[in-house]
């Protein structure tokens, strides 16, 4: 039904470090982002894309991309994609007596 999808998972997703596969019969295929918690940050549908799009898609969002499925993850990569959590400047009162939540952009997942 999707063959770059199928194209894919079969052939691409056994070189990336940390990208795991679930097939749930009947599903549109998608990418599901998760916290270093295991919380859900994003979902992206992959129906539409070929499998050049999902390959620079997963690069770009940090995965790392071994040379053999099988070859070493160098270190620095071992949690990748995961960012280190921003550093937040110590809390200070705030002038109103009242707290504004931080702001961030959309698509931005600092603990991906």
């Amino acid at each position: 039904r999707f063959p770059q999808v199928k194209a894919f998972v079969t052939q691409d997703i056994p070189f990336y470090h940390n990208l795991e596969m679930k097939h749930l019969p009947g599903a549109d295929p998608e990418l599901v982002l998760l916290s270093h918690r295991y919380e859900e940050l994003e979902r992206i549908p992959l129906s539409d894309m070929t499998r050049e799009e999902i390959n620079r898609l997963v690069q770009e969002l940090g995965f790392y991309r071994k040379e053999t499925p099988d070859a070493p993850v160098p270190e620095e990569f071992q949690f990748a994609p995961a960012k280190p959590l921003p550093t937040l400047p110590p809390p200070q009162a705030p002038a109103t007596g009242i707290n504004t939540p931080l702001k961030r952009d959309r698509g931005e997942h600092p603990d991906l």
